[in-house]
């Protein structure tokens, strides 16, 4: 009876995708007279579907121009509504021309579900009013992001910390940073919060409080060497940021030799932003294959999420020097039964200026064999050629990164591990320039 089982599954299996071609059918047939109209109108020109009727409860309005003058266009598939179902993260590929430029490929993101997105009015509304329903342009204007009016000359840290990830624990410094760089404003340059516009302000405040990930674009740009996608601008909840390529998931059955490459620069990001000249340590508290894209040309690997991104100022930590603020900080691994997960305190991540956070998030999630994602095992890295599995460093270095047995043993194995990955990756160049 057993031998029958494999050919009723099969049978199983053809008749289910049978049945899901047929519904795709009738949806299409269902929803006809809606998929023409939404090929022939620019639903990016509605300012309710970008929600710019919400402002200043919104992003920015820098690209509403572009917007509103037909620049931005979905892509095929974006313009069909009704799959809106299956893009819950509500991240949209789009077309943006210019006359002199000719058209590129952007990215349009709404920074959240449309429940977060709903659950941000409530908050909004809450916090003015005390009910989960208002006018949510009126409540704005009883909230904290408008009482920070412009009298008030710098945003500090003790009315913001504890908002989002990125101002944890703030600096001044940090701060003025963000003011300074903020891109939905005409006189960007200042530190000043009187030089921003009241609508601007409060845009400024609620990104900081609800997803911070434009400020971190914004604050460390991908034009000054930062391993961060392009900001490009907003209109209402909906913002542009530039295309980098496929997700880094595309890739996990890539030769070889362009994994070596990959991970090398994944560690490579993991010490840019654990160690720079700022003294801003850039700790990456959501690490996944989706998190990642790597440039179709020149095969650069840049971070394409970046809400969850705690930033701790290490100039201020040896200032104040808290208790064992010298004190080197171990990531402690932990087993877990959910695919992208990691270990961390924040206040730990705050309070020490060594900290080897990002290594171990990069080498457990990423490219080691505990790295557990969409099913599969075995991380980036896996099943390496014949010679390297048989030498064997290349799993002692990943062990040692993700669950070390000495003390202050990542600290030493990242290092090695990144010396490793370069020398392989420069000894595959080598043979393939012959």
């Amino acid at each position: 009876m057993l031998r029958f089982l494999p050919l009723k599954l099969g049978r199983l299996y053809r008749c289910l995708k049978l049945l899901l071609v047929v519904g795709l059918f009738v949806v299409l047939l269902m929803n006809t007279h809606n998929l023409f109209a939404s090929f022939q109108k620019n639903e990016l020109t509605d300012r309710r579907f970008i929600n710019l009727n919400k402002c200043p409860a919104c992003f920015g309005t820098s690209w509403c121009r572009k917007f509103m003058n037909g620049q931005v266009s979905f892509e095929t598939w974006g313009r069909l509504r009704f799959l809106d179902v299956f893009n819950v993260k509500n991240v949209y590929f789009a077309q943006y021309g210019e006359p002199r430029e000719g058209t590129r490929r952007v990215v349009l993101k709404r920074l959240g579900s449309n429940q977060e997105l709903a659950e941000i009015d409530q908050k909004i509304c809450k916090r003015a009013t005390g009910r989960p329903r208002c006018d949510l342009i009126q409540a704005m204007y009883k909230t904290e992001f408008a009482r920070i009016n412009g009298d008030v000359r710098l945003l500090t840290p003790e009315v913001v910390e504890g908002w989002s990830d990125l101002v944890h624990c703030p600096s001044q410094r940090l701060l003025d940073r963000v003011v300074r760089r903020y891109a939905e404003t005409k006189d960007s340059g200042s530190f000043l919060l009187k030089n921003l516009k009241d609508t601007e302000r409060m845009q400024l405040l609620m990104t900081l409080a609800f997803n911070p990930e434009p400020l971190v674009l914004q604050s460390f740009p991908s034009d000054e060497g930062w391993p961060f996608a392009k900001y490009l601008g907003a209109c209402g909840r909906v913002v542009a940021v530039n295309y980098v390529g496929e997700e880094l998931w595309s890739f996990y059955n890539a030769p070889w030799d362009k994994r070596v490459d990959l991970a090398r620069q994944l560690m490579d990001i993991a010490e840019q932003l654990t160690n720079n000249d700022f003294e801003f340590a850039l700790y990456l508290l959501d690490v996944s294959f989706d998190n990642f894209a790597v440039g179709p040309r020149d095969g650069k690997v840049i971070v394409v999420d970046a809400e969850n991104v705690l930033v701790a100022d290490k100039r201020l930590i040896k200032q104040n020097k808290p208790e064992s603020y010298d004190v080197w900080y171990e990531s402690r691994f932990e087993e877990c039964d959910r695919e992208a997960c990691l270990s961390f305190s924040k206040d730990a991540l705050c309070s020490r200026v060594t900290v080897d956070h990002n290594y171990y998030a990069i080498c457990q999630n990423l490219l080691s064999r505990y790295a557990t994602w969409r099913g599969t095992t075995g991380g980036l890295l896996h099943d390496p050629p014949a010679h390297i599995a048989k030498d064997g460093q290349l799993e002692a270095l990943l062990d040692e990164c993700t669950k070390p047995k000495k003390r202050y043993g990542r600290y030493q194995a990242a290092k090695e591990l990144r010396e490793y990955l370069t020398q392989l990756a420069a000894a595959s160049a080598s043979a393939t320039a012959r």
